[in-house]
């Protein structure tokens, strides 16, 4: 009964807020015309800024009124507003990485909002180099605290293997790390990669990898936008520990269709797109041909070459009806499938993500600006395995249903306020069976070797932030985030805090706090993401919880040339170790050890983020440390991902219109791994041999070699029948020092052999591209 009574009080508070912007929204024309007689002598100004060939709305625009210290940045659907302002005649002037700056006279007139949208036109890097700066003012309402936006034109220069891709190139980024030069992972700030919350176009994606992990599902032609934050996020983003990676799809080409055809030596990719009444579609597609390759080769029965396979497909309809409101339909699928079958043995292993998101953006006032998102995510992965008639298979998959909605409050030209609300409906599925047969098992069976377990949650949450300028030089951003687990039953408060300071013109110290807590766990692998299996948190353990300490100094020491320095520290508190001894459990206790953990470091960054020359050079020194009662006899360890030094250089060229050539260099720490001090032999009675068993050293407590790798790549732009063809040239690992995967003991013979599992060595591919 306590328990109805708590669901009820919780979900009323959440109908309360959801009919409370529902009447808002009905109540548009009327709020309008309140706030224009409020206005009084004083004026105001939004719209869209946009992109000049494709219509697309651009994102983090700089929107600024010369000499009056009024101005803003436009939004994730690519709004501005600024107000209120003394009416009269004005210069805007409108920057963005990539565009020619727009300037326009425009009057305001006195209790008139006036909506103005602004077309900007692409910059020609190989003719002009031109200086485009953010507004100081503009930078002091929003306090990005340790985000990092990388422009897409980088990211689709910066190739791995033939392969531009969006994780591989955050990677090169200071304080963000990875188990190996195989894994597609991101280890940010001591955090593992289940504590970062991955989003694309507001679905959360759980495990977005391909190729156990080289590479990462996101197609860098379907992308438009790529923000990550390491730490201090505000109110408005939750239920992770360490970081936000936050994606926009591309809408499509609003003006005219065009095409692109791009192949390399590990997928192809096809992407479309085009005007569609009043809006635009865009379709793109990638997919490998190993498996296809394959077919066409004479291969040995008895060593059979394994099939593998992955692709994946983005899709993105936009409409808009009538100036205020937009609709975006979007969607996202891969699939990764490995088949092996030799000797009698069949395996097949699966993973695939699907996720999709209709969004509807409404602008209820000139200042008020409302965004609805229904979203749903579904990721599955296992494996199936049959050997003369011994059936084993194993699967488990994560669903959830969300509705988002928030307002976004430009309440004047020094405050503004984020209020919303989330609510997530989970399903959890996991089944296995190691019995030998493959007979359906029921549901709810948990006997050892089959289990079939099904389990329903509900989540709620809400938040408020508002961005606060004190003073000329003194900034202020402050938001508290509640959730409520229904399946655990924890009611849970974040707060969050930001501040600024302007030293001079070209120095600011910025400084945040936060509380953050995490409902989800995952158990699975450092090394392959395949066998990652979602966990909800039930009554048996407590929700993971960090608080987050940030210090950060930004400067730009020369023109064009952004510098930032950040200090952290970050204590966490019932973080999750899977328990490899136990075989079977239904609590969550049975199934991890619970224990706690900080991390503390620094990170120099240093970007230039638009011209011939582009890239960054980035240093980051950090220590991570974990503890539980069960795991290392109770004491302290490191672990597997922390490396010490991480020294990042990321550096691409136009050296003309037709040539580009970039290179990638990483110097790290080597990773943990955990050795052995001695061996000894079990079996058996009679036996004469036995197996060799080794007993291990202090966990994680030795180091590999230190890891370093040099990647070069270039690219050189012609025509192919009158069509702008452009050939990309790459070299992977340069100098071929194979880096080490593991170490492993191999204990078969008398005396025991230390092997190293080493990673791939230079690799030259080439890909082309063909746009239409």
């Amino acid at each position: 009964m306590i328990k109805t009574l708590k669901i009820l009080k919780n979900k009323s508070l959440l109908m309360f807020m959801s009919a409370l912007i529902i009447m808002t929204a009905a109540q548009k024309n009327v709020m309008s015309q309140d706030i224009a007689v409020l206005l009084g002598d004083e004026a105001a100004i939004s719209g869209y800024v946009k992109d000049e060939r494709t219509g697309e709305t651009l994102i983090g625009a700089t929107v600024v009124l010369k000499d009056s210290k009024k101005g803003a940045y436009t939004n994730k659907l690519g709004y501005y507003s600024i107000s209120p302002i003394i009416a009269g005649e004005y210069t805007i002037r409108v920057t963005s990485v990539g565009y020619t700056p727009y300037e326009e006279k425009i009057t305001l007139t006195k209790g008139i909002r006036e909506r103005k949208d602004i077309v900007l036109k692409g910059l020609n890097i190989t003719t002009e180099e031109i200086s485009v700066v953010a507004d100081r003012d503009v930078e002091a309402r929003q306090i990005s605290i340790s985000k990092v936006n990388i422009p897409i034109q980088q990211i689709k220069e910066i190739r791995i293997g033939g392969e531009s891709d969006v994780f591989r190139t955050i990677q090169m980024l200071p304080g963000v790390l990875t188990s190996s030069q195989m894994s597609s992972g991101l280890y940010i700030r001591g955090g593992s990669p289940d504590q970062n919350l991955v989003l694309l176009d507001g679905s959360t994606v759980y495990n977005p990898s391909h190729l156990f992990g080289f590479i990462s599902t996101f197609n860098s032609d379907a992308i438009k936008d790529v923000e990550l934050i390491k730490g201090g996020y505000p109110a408005e983003y939750g239920s992770r520990l360490s970081s936000v990676l936050n994606i926009t799809q591309k809408d499509g080409n609003r003006n005219e269709f065009e095409g692109m055809l791009s192949a390399g030596i590990i997928s192809s990719k096809l992407a479309l797109e085009g005007p569609l009444g009043n809006g635009s579609w865009f379709v793109s597609g990638r997919r490998t041909y190993f498996d296809l390759i394959k077919g066409l080769i004479d291969t040995d029965p008895e060593n059979p070459i394994p099939d593998f396979g992955f692709y994946d497909l983005n899709a993105k309809v936009t409409q808009d009806f009538g100036d205020d409101d937009k609709v975006f339909l979007s969607g996202f699928l891969s699939d990764d499938n490995f088949d092996f079958d030799a000797s009698g043995v069949t395996m097949n292993l699966f993973m695939g993500n699907k996720a999709g998101s209709m969004r509807w953006t409404r602008i209820l006032a000139d200042n008020l600006f409302m965004v609805n998102n229904l979203t749903s995510s579904y990721y599955s992965q296992g494996f199936r395995q049959e050997a003369s008639g011994f059936i084993v298979s194993m699967n488990n998959s994560i669903t959830d249903y969300s509705f988002k909605t928030k307002l976004e409050w430009f309440v004047s030209d020094n405050l503004t306020a984020v209020t919303g609300i989330d609510v997530t409906n989970y399903i959890f599925k996991y089944t296995r069976n190691f019995s030998g047969d493959d007979s359906e098992i029921e549901e709810g069976t948990n006997d050892g070797s089959i289990m079939n377990m099904l389990y329903h949650d509900w989540v709620y949450s809400a938040f408020a932030q508002i961005n606060y300028k004190i003073t000329e030089l003194f900034s202020l951003q402050t938001g508290l985030r509640w959730n409520f687990w229904d399946y655990s039953e924890h009611s849970l408060f974040d707060p969050r805090i930001a501040l600024r300071y302007q030293i001079s013109d070209k120095y600011a110290v910025k400084a945040s706090w936060g509380i953050f807590h995490q409902y989800l766990r995952l158990a699975g692998d450092e090394n392959f993401s395949i066998f990652d299996t979602w966990v909800p948190t039930d009554k048996t353990v407590d929700p993971s919880k960090a608080y987050h300490y940030i210090l950060s100094f930004e400067t730009e020491p020369i023109p064009d040339y952004n510098l930032n320095v950040d200090f952290y520290y970050k204590d966490l508190e019932n973080i999750s170790e899977v328990n490899k001894t136990t075989l079977e459990g239904t609590d969550v206790k049975d199934i991890f050890f619970s224990g706690v953990g900080y991390s503390y470091g620094g990170e120099i960054f240093l970007q230039k983020q638009f011209g011939k020359l582009a890239g960054w050079i980035g240093y980051g020194l950090g220590w991570v440390y974990a503890k539980f009662d069960s795991i290392n006899n109770g004491e302290e360890f490191r672990p597997k991902y922390d490396r010490r030094h991480d020294l990042k250089i990321v550096a691409q060229y136009q050296i003309n219109e037709k040539w580009n050539v970039g290179a990638t260099f990483m110097y790290q720490s080597g990773q943990s791994y955990t050795g052995a001090t001695s061996r000894f032999q079990t079996g058996m009675p009679g036996d004469n041999h036995g197996w060799g068993k080794v007993i291990p050293s202090q966990r994680y407590g030795l180091r590999m070699p230190n890891s370093h790798q040099l990647n070069l790549n270039a690219s050189y732009i012609t025509s192919l029948f009158k069509l702008p063809f452009k050939i990309n040239f790459d070299i992977y690992n340069v100098y071929n020092r194979r880096d080490i995967l593991m170490r492993i003991y191999d204990t078969e013979g008398d005396e025991t052999i230390v092997e190293d599992i080493k990673l791939l060595p230079i690799i030259p591919t080439f890909s082309f591209e063909l746009k239409f």
